[in-house]
């Protein structure tokens, strides 16, 4: 497999009034599996056409093992990819499909049975595509990227339509593609499941990249002094930690988050005051609370939370 992956780097390029990028930079390596998120506006879809040859950039450059997409000669042999999963014609079958991308790019008939057979897909392949659910035709998008047994898969918005047995087929899928050496990115707004799958991740936000790191680098960032707190006299502990510097968040009737406190801190705190607790414990942040921190100011469209919406 490629060392190269996929390098971008200060990708500008508006659409009107609208900056859509505004120095997009990231790299994608091989033997990772790269979550792409962000807010809708954030830039991702843009980003990946650009790197797909699809869309042109006022600045920057996006490169595929070190070339720009439009200079490779058999692209479906250097990177696949998934991007409309609704794309195949609705008569043709499955199997045409594959076929008729397979020949546009020199690649053997007998290349298609393997795909079709790698994501699940056999028992439907001789179908129309237009009978297909959205779920199968995830797998047929994805059966197309691997056509050209490419070092460099891209793939957007893989989770979508997935029933529960398909969506732990594709956390495992992801991860093996990783293993083989590819360099993987895969654009979700699931956090849960690129939490299962993402070795890394680049958080998009108002055309640039406003987080870059390891997914365990940043879980660890929004755990960090965060407790766990389970209390059956809520309100006052809320006001004895806030007053001690403390950001209480309650997360049911009798638990809450502490943030800016330890939990030895906390204990004492309680202790020394008689407040009662059942339950303290470091608090473990989800890929989804690290993202939601990150992505609070980059939102385009954000609702009301039912405290604001009742006042």
């Amino acid at each position: 497999m490629s060392a190269a992956g996929i390098v971008v780097a200060g990708l500008r390029k508006r659409y009107g009034a609208t900056q859509a990028l505004d120095g997009m930079s990231f790299t994608v390596r091989p033997g990772l599996v790269t979550g792409f998120v962000g807010p809708n506006g954030a830039g991702k879809s843009t980003t990946m056409r650009v790197v797909l040859g699809l869309a042109a950039v006022e600045e920057g450059t996006a490169l595929v093992e070190g070339e720009p997409y439009h200079r490779l000669r058999h692209p479906l042999r250097h990177v696949g990819s998934l991007l409309d999963a609704a794309a195949p014609h609705p008569s043709r079958s499955g199997r045409n499909h594959l076929l008729w991308l397979a020949h546009s790019q020199g690649l053997a008939a007998h290349r298609v049975d393997q795909v079709i057979e790698q994501v699940g897909l056999t028992p439907a392949a001789r179908r129309k595509a237009g009978g297909y659910s959205l779920g199968m035709l995830q797998r047929l998008g994805i059966a197309a990227a691997l056509l050209g047994d490419p070092p460099i898969i891209m793939l957007d918005e893989p989770f979508n339509g997935m029933d529960p047995e398909g969506i732990i087929w594709m956390r495992g899928f992801l991860r093996s593609l990783a293993g083989q050496g590819r360099a993987v990115l895969v654009s979700s707004h699931l956090m849960s499941e690129l939490q299962g799958a993402a070795d890394h991740l680049v958080v998009a936000g108002r055309g640039k990249a406003i987080a870059d790191a390891s997914v365990a680098d940043l879980i660890a960032a929004a755990s960090r002094n965060r407790v766990a707190l389970r209390t059956t006299t809520l309100p006052d502990a809320t006001r004895l930690l806030a007053h001690a510097g403390a950001t209480v968040t309650a997360t049911g009737q009798d638990t809450a988050t502490v943030a800016g406190l330890s939990p030895d801190r906390v204990v004492r705190l309680l202790n020394e005051n008689r407040v009662p607790f059942s339950e303290i414990s470091a608090h473990r942040a989800t890929l989804e609370d690290a993202y939601l921190e990150l992505t609070h100011d980059a939102a385009e469209f954000r609702a009301a939370t039912p405290a604001e919406v009742s006042r």
